[in-house]
């Protein structure tokens, strides 16, 4: 289980599409709009680490946290995923989460799948103020394939799985859950670009110039496609998570983002 909320948090669990979630709220006190944090693949209400914490602080907006079913400390994975999971999670649950925990439009920061989640939503009507999305997939990438085929082979032999074990309830089903569909033969044909032109809230797209999971052609095609405001930031000498290895960067950024928001 996670660790005890310090204060200015609460945190618990919510059914949300028939599957125990587990939630954080960031300072739930604040009346601003929040902001709801959408992990990666392998991420958590942990994985975020302190950057949701700093967004909260710098923006004075409230934050909300959770881990999608499979992930953390929510319901582990029953089965194996569907090639249109990521269309789920955006059509079915997280509308239940904004309805249910939310209660109004929010601003959506989301993380790899988080952000590709984030499009989906935004793009098929979602209520959403605005879209900050680092190193989203909008398409699949051999880049990415080829990155996941390497975390598979070397998963057992690695740290990855004790590491994994600090965010996850279940890490080996975790892993599995996203490696086996990412490396799916079905899969590769997966693509969201039909959402991008229903996007109509401001987005920022934020991905390190050494992204070992894809490349800057995804936020090109997201930047060419979204009839609304993109603004775009590549953060040197930074992977697939600009947001922990250069935080005050990125929450700069955010930040600024946030504040320009209608």
């Amino acid at each position: 289980m996670s660790a005890v909320p310090t204060r200015g948090e609460s945190e618990g669990f919510i059914d949300i599409s028939g599957r125990r979630l587990h939630y954080r709220w960031l300072s739930p006190h604040l009346d601003d709009t929040p902001v709801v944090f959408l992990h990666e693949g392998l991420g958590s209400v942990e994985r975020w680490k302190g950057f949701p914490s700093e967004i909260v602080r710098r923006t004075g907006h409230p934050g909300l946290l959770y881990s999608r079913y499979g992930n953390g400390w929510s319901e582990p994975l029953h089965e194996p995923r569907p090639w249109d999971y990521m269309h789920q999670e955006a059509l079915r649950s997280l509308p239940e989460i904004v309805d249910s925990l939310v209660k109004r439009a929010p601003i959506l920061v989301g993380h790899s799948d988080g952000a590709s989640i984030a499009l989906i939503y935004a793009g098929s009507g979602g209520p959403v103020e605005g879209l900050v999305l680092l190193a989203p997939h909008v398409f699949v990438e051999q880049e990415t394939v080829d990155q996941i085929a390497s975390s598979l082979a070397g998963f057992h032999g690695s740290e990855m799985l004790e590491k994994m074990t600090k965010y996850h309830a279940e890490p080996e089903m975790t892993f599995r859950g996203w490696a086996d569909i990412w490396l799916s033969p079905t899969f590769r044909a997966w693509n969201i670009e039909e959402y991008l032109a229903g996007v109509v809230c401001p987005c920022l797209l934020i991905q390190g110039d050494g992204d070992e999971y894809g490349t800057t052609r995804q936020l090109d095609v997201i930047e060419k496609t979204v009839p609304a405001p993109v603004q775009r930031l590549v953060v040197g000498d930074a992977g697939h998570s600009p947001h922990l290895s250069h935080p005050d960067l990125v929450a700069d950024a955010v930040h600024a983002f946030v504040g320009g928001l209608p």
